[in-house]
């Protein structure tokens, strides 16, 4: 008797364990790896600034200012950096994620492109042909890449073309001298989602063991870097609401 209710207590012990163990893994699958506080404020930064340009569009009924051709590069990148979805699960946090910025980075093209297409400044971004900064960080790609496969290559692509990516609404804005304020605040929740991205890749570095990512690092400092610049730029409208 002794010995039975000695295995039953054991069995219960290990269900309980078991249980936590089964939870625990749970929660892991919601969150994705290498989750901290910095890392969450650049994806909110970033999610604040699709809803401020698709704002900005709805309710001025107007795409005037804003780069169609930088929006077409973000969904290059976006779908060359999340093609794992057809077959990788990492997390619930990263796929919702990854379907919010594609989704809503092919809806702001939708707008600009069809619905609000008379109030785009076509003739203003004739001239810049999107494949010159393609076909370089395409080639970036194909020599720098953690692995030589597919999407490998086409994760470090993306990496490559969205530091470069901001470069269409930059010319953009010094051709045409148009800044609103909420387009300026658009661009600062995008640089300030790369700041703090950066910060995460410098507290990681300290925190985790052999964090080294120079494939990671470079494109996001250039990527910070030019949208400082922009922000620079447009700082008297940033303050202005």
């Amino acid at each position: 008797y002794k010995r039975q209710v000695s295995t039953q207590s054991t069995g219960s012990l290990v269900e309980v364990v078991t249980n936590e163990v089964v939870e625990t893994n749970a929660m892991t699958s919601v969150f994705s790896l290498h989750m901290n506080a910095f890392r969450l404020a650049g994806d909110i930064l970033h999610l604040l600034s699709f809803v401020l340009l698709i704002i900005k569009i709805r309710k001025s009924r107007s795409c005037t200012g804003i780069s169609l051709k930088t929006q077409f590069l973000f969904a290059v990148v976006f779908v060359s950096r999340y093609l794992d979805l057809f077959w990788a699960w990492f997390s619930l946090y990263l796929v919702v994620m990854k379907l919010i910025f594609i989704g809503s980075t092919f809806y702001i093209i939708y707008l600009m492109g069809w619905k609000y297409r008379n109030t785009y400044n076509r003739e203003d971004e004739r001239k810049f042909n999107l494949l010159w900064l393609i076909i370089p960080c395409f080639t970036l790609a194909l020599i720098f890449n953690h692995k030589f496969t597919v999407s490998e290559v086409l994760w470090a692509f993306s990496l490559y073309l969205e530091a470069v990516a901001i470069l269409p609404q930059l010319l953009l804005l010094q051709k045409t001298k148009i800044v609103e304020s909420i387009t300026s605040h658009y661009i600062f929740c995008l640089g300030g989602y790369r700041a703090l991205y950066v910060v995460n890749w410098v507290y990681r570095y300290f925190t985790e063991p052999n964090f080294v990512q120079w494939i990671i690092w470079v494109p996001g400092v250039i990527q910070t870097i030019l949208s400082v610049s922009y922000t620079h730029l447009t700082l008297p409208t940033i303050y202005s609401v």
